[in-house]
């Protein structure tokens, strides 16, 4: 047997619902995906693509089901699980007072980063998500996408061996989009990824399979291949999944 076979689950949902009241944001969520594998979480807006990833990251609590990464039950261990996952929310929060480089300082330092360690992570971060021009201003003045940027880089500052990236070229310009690809296809070698977005074409960029949710719940699940079915349109398909009836 391959070793692509036996390769470790990551990322892992099972049965997550999230209610608030009546209403269901996710019903009986369920996939997994294995070490080094690159997938694209799809969905219209509100379709529950956010809520479960905090779900997955232990931001939110489910009511229902359990959220695992390498292993470890989110809830149970949350410690250990933190330590394998680089979250990017939409619209991350930042200390806008700080500067890039005191803010990834003070997450790496909160994270427990050597000091030699943590000065290798500020240096890799700041030339793959090309802050060095920024890297003593101000947040605050910062564009919107430098500020992505900055929540691309706290996200692989640990190194961690799982990426869970909401829209992480909202708000960048076409160079800048097109860097972010590059740097997802390289960290794919080595890390596995989850990946919201609205840009189909992103998802035949970079990305090996497709998740797509739609009113809370997975409705389809399979390779960029299979998306794009006998239209050999992503666009088509996806409007078939999730348009309303």
């Amino acid at each position: 047997m391959s070793d692509s076979k036996t390769e470790k689950t990551m990322i892992e949902a099972i049965g997550l619902s999230k209610f608030y009241g009546s209403f269901a944001a996710t019903r009986d969520v369920s996939f997994s995906i294995p070490q080094g594998q690159v997938a694209a979480f799809l969905g219209p807006n509100g379709a529950g693509k956010s809520t479960t990833m905090k779900l997955l990251t232990g931001f939110l609590a489910p009511s229902e089901g359990e959220a695992k990464i390498g292993g470890f039950n989110v809830a149970d261990d949350r410690i250990e699980a933190s330590k394998l996952i680089g979250y990017l929310p939409e619209n991350g929060p930042l200390y806008m007072e700080m500067t890039p480089a005191g803010l990834l300082k003070y997450f790496g330092e909160a994270r427990g980063l050597s000091k030699a360690d943590l000065s290798q992570r500020l240096d890799y971060v700041a030339d793959k998500c090309a802050l060095s021009s920024v890297w003593g201003k101000s947040i605050s003045k910062l564009s919107r996408g430098y500020r992505q940027r900055v929540g691309m880089a706290q996200a692989l500052l640990h190194d961690p061996e799982v990426l869970i990236l909401d829209e992480p070229t909202s708000g960048l310009d076409p160079n800048q989009v097109h860097e972010v690809r590059e740097l997802i296809h390289d960290l794919s070698k080595k890390k596995t990824i989850l990946l919201s977005t609205h840009i189909l074409t992103e998802v035949k960029a970079v990305c090996d399979r497709v998740i797509l949710i739609n009113e809370g719940r997975i409705v389809f699940d399979g390779t960029t291949t299979e998306m794009e079915g006998s239209s050999h349109n992503m666009e088509t398909t996806f409007h078939e999944l999730t348009a309303a009836k």
